[in-house]
């Protein structure tokens, strides 16, 4: 699918007219798309291109044949398209908010082994390169210190969420590449595992923060950086984030393809049960978004039979598996049933997974407390539901991660035909009081 182009900006005039801005607020797309053709001279092929989709897609749009319901896809058209995120009720997107030239992060080029930044002349950079050359060569007590960092960076993104772990990790990562300049033969191997694992944080880091555009940039780089080293399990679990970050982004036919191939990769080394479980259920949430209820029940047996071979068997599983336990495996497969609209199936496993998980793994609760109060709304039960509801709220508002935030005004939507209902009111003013 094509990727989104920039543009200028829509004439002042249409943004200003009623028209325009009673279609945003029904979120009319097909009217949208009509009046950007009309008075922009924006025509579809281009709309498909600025916006990510095929031009049969936006053809059937404006023919008003099919609409747009994923958040994700309306933010995409929302930047796409510079329509002010507040006239289609998001929040201000990123190009509406002035960058500031010393704090500005952007993705480093796509080269087979040192991952990099373009150069800037920035103040603060040309500082790190002087401070790179004082530090000399890297050494076994850097590569050691590096991997303690990695390890402390993904505990903070599952206690306190990704988007702010961004600057510092990116920051690692640069400095990474620095070093594998200089590196001798002996941890230059080594140094380019750990530049894997920070490109891969990096976009998970901004998956979490929604961009999904740049996550794909680090996420590539992750694998390139694998495929040099040769390290085919690790490219499964950078194709099993891609795979995700597809569901998300509304392409499900690719996340299952990544969640496939993924699979490949992980079979070519071997016996790996408790990675082959984790990457049947990426695969499940792909053919749960595609509606596909008979290919997603195959996967989640599949995912269930690989864990139960995983149960103290064969080789050691890598550590960026290990938290994929038994309480993971229940949660997401009441999370694939929840995506494939089977709630009565989803609530029991979400619940039970929520009463397991630790207190401190907040992100995870508040992801897994929203599919539980979705679930439970498709049910009609709308008490749990709202309570579900405030225990994402709650969890939310000590974390940060766009992503859940997302979640949780999609579940506000989602309640509107029950506006006048006590339990929602009751929770629209809890969100009132946490959003100040």
């Amino acid at each position: 699918m094509a990727r989104s182009q920039a543009h200028r900006a829509l004439p002042a005039d249409l943004l200003a007219s009623a028209a325009w801005q009673e279609a945003c607020r029904a979120r009319d797309f097909a009217r949208i798309f009509r009046l950007v053709k009309v008075k922009a001279g924006i025509y579809p092929s281009r709309i498909a291109a600025l916006c990510g989709m095929t031009p049969s897609r936006v053809g059937e749009i404006m023919a008003g044949r099919r609409g747009l319901a994923h958040i994700d896809v309306i933010e995409r058209v929302a930047d796409g398209l510079r329509i002010p995120g507040a006239m289609l009720g998001l929040a201000h997107r990123p190009w509406e908010i002035p960058a500031s030239s010393t704090t500005e992060e952007k993705p480093p080029e796509l080269l087979p082994a040192v991952p990099r930044e373009p150069q800037r002349t920035e103040a603060a950079e040309e500082l790190d390169d002087l401070l790179a050359l004082v530090d000399g060569r890297a050494t076994r007590s850097t590569l050691t210190a590096l991997r303690s960092s990695v390890q402390d960076y993904w505990r903070r993104d599952n206690a306190h969420g990704g988007a702010t772990l961004r600057p510092a990790v990116v920051g690692h990562l640069r400095y990474v590449g620095r070093l594998l300049d200089s590196a001798e033969a002996g941890l230059r191997h080594d140094l380019q595992g750990v530049a894997a694992e920070l490109a891969r944080l990096s976009g998970w880091a901004y998956f979490d923060a929604r961009q999904y555009s740049t996550a794909r940039t680090y996420f590539v780089q992750a694998l390139k950086l694998s495929h040099t080293q040769g390290d085919s399990l690790f490219m499964a679990n950078v194709l099993s984030c891609m795979s995700l970050l597809a569901t998300y982004d509304g392409n499900p036919n690719d996340a299952v393809a990544l969640a496939c191939r993924a699979q490949d990769a992980a079979r070519a080394v071997g016996e790996q049960p408790l990675v082959m479980s984790m990457l049947h259920l990426r695969e499940a949430f792909a053919h749960a978004a595609l509606r596909d209820a008979q290919a997603c029940h195959q996967a989640v047996d599949r995912s269930r039979d690989q864990y139960e071979r995983s149960r103290g068997h064969e080789p050691e599983a890598p550590d960026w598996v290990q938290y994929f336990d038994e309480t993971k495996l229940l949660v997401d497969t009441g999370i694939a049933y929840a995506r494939l609209g089977e709630p009565a199936r989803a609530e029991p496993l979400i619940a039970e997974g929520l009463r397991r998980e630790n207190a401190d793994q907040q992100r995870g609760r508040a992801f897994h407390a929203y599919w539980l109060a979705s679930a439970q709304l498709q049910l009609g039960k709308l008490d749990e539901a709202c309570t579900s509801a405030g225990l994402a709220l709650g969890l939310a508002a000590a974390i940060d991660s766009p992503r859940v935030s997302g979640h949780i005004q999609e579940l506000h939507r989602q309640m509107l035909p029950y506006a006048r209902e006590a339990p929602v009111l009751a929770f629209e003013q809890r969100m009132r009081e946490a959003l100040g």
